[in-house]
């Protein structure tokens, strides 16, 4: 695991405390808003890049696994947030809607960190990345016309737009860059996928910073509201590591195939999420808010699920 891997939860609570304070400064609060959107968008183009669309032949191979994954992730998922941020949220329908958003879209990069750290079927996760990608492509526009009106009086309006300039534009410049590698893919291998790959969790850092630079007032003035989301959080991961044992022990997986079934229900997919959002909701920061809270709570809960399955493994 590389160190930017290891302490993303560290970086992202750095990312919120400098920004913070740069937004103390006048200069830094009036202008900081500009640069959200470009540098999630360089993070996104390089998630693009990085991910092997041509594993989706491979994930139709394990069609059990296949079935298992989709329902779970983008059927019982999006109904399970919904009914926790009803319990714990309905009171704070912008929380309640960052809530839901996040959890609805599928991790695609570092949940294949903690299949392998659990001795997963990293082969099997790998061929879904693309899967996830595409699915929450497609589904995440339904999802925020459904919970956007199911949780409160948001103008969804711009979600059209927002969708296509954030996932639409880095996923064109991906292909496009695939496409002029074609004749130097071992430069595209070795050198640009590499660099973007590592440079993610930089280009999310420095998008935090400026978020929390330009509404840090906002965010600040609604703390009390985010340790909301700490509870349904929790709830979410122990709810779906369950769901994963049993329908893996159901359908007779295998441990490996039970880690990646796990991690994939698990893990969600901030970065994709948090600049929507942010286009098409920008004056509503606490449901970025509830978005960026997640990882800081994930990032353990995986580590902590990587050993239990591990330690679990070992008694079976």
């Amino acid at each position: 695991m590389h160190s930017s891997e290891k302490f993303q939860s560290l970086f992202i609570l750095l990312a919120i405390g400098i920004g913070l304070l740069l937004g103390q400064i006048t200069f830094f609060q009036q202008h900081a808003e500009l640069f959200i959107i470009p540098f999630l968008l360089m993070m996104l183009y390089g998630l693009f890049l990085t991910v092997p669309i041509t594993g989706l032949k491979q994930a139709f191979k394990n069609t059990k696994f296949l079935s298992a994954s989709i329902l779970l992730n983008f059927v019982w998922n999006p109904l399970l947030a919904w009914g926790l941020g009803g319990i714990f949220l309905s009171e704070h329908p912008a929380v309640w809607l960052g809530f839901i958003l996040l959890l609805v879209t599928p991790c695609t990069d570092w949940y294949l960190i903690f299949t392998s750290i659990a001795r997963g079927n990293l082969a099997l996760s790998t061929s879904m990345l693309p899967i996830n990608l595409v699915l929450q492509f497609i589904l995440l526009p339904s999802y925020l016309f459904i919970f956007s009106g199911t949780v409160g009086a948001f103008d969804s309006g711009a979600i059209i737009d927002s969708i296509l300039i954030v996932l639409f534009v880095p996923f064109l410049f991906a292909s496009l860059t695939r496409f002029l590698f074609r004749k130097k893919i071992s430069t595209l291998h070795n050198k640009v996928i590499p660099f973007f790959a590592s440079s993610q969790i930089v280009f999310l850092c420095l998008a935090i910073t400026a978020m929390f630079a330009a509404q840090g007032a906002n965010l600040l003035n609604n703390l009390q509201v985010i340790l909301l989301v700490l509870v349904p959080f929790m709830l979410f991961f122990v709810i779906n590591f369950l769901v994963a044992q049993t329908v893996g022990k159901w359908l007779k997986f295998n441990y490996e195939d039970i880690v990646s079934l796990n991690m994939t229900i698990i893990s969600r997919n901030a970065p994709e999420v948090l600049p929507i959002v942010i286009i098409a909701f920008p004056d509503q920061p606490l449901i970025a808010m509830a978005i960026i809270v997640g990882p800081l709570i994930e990032l353990p809960v995986l580590s902590i699920v990587a050993q239990g399955l591990l330690k679990l493994n070992k008694h079976i």
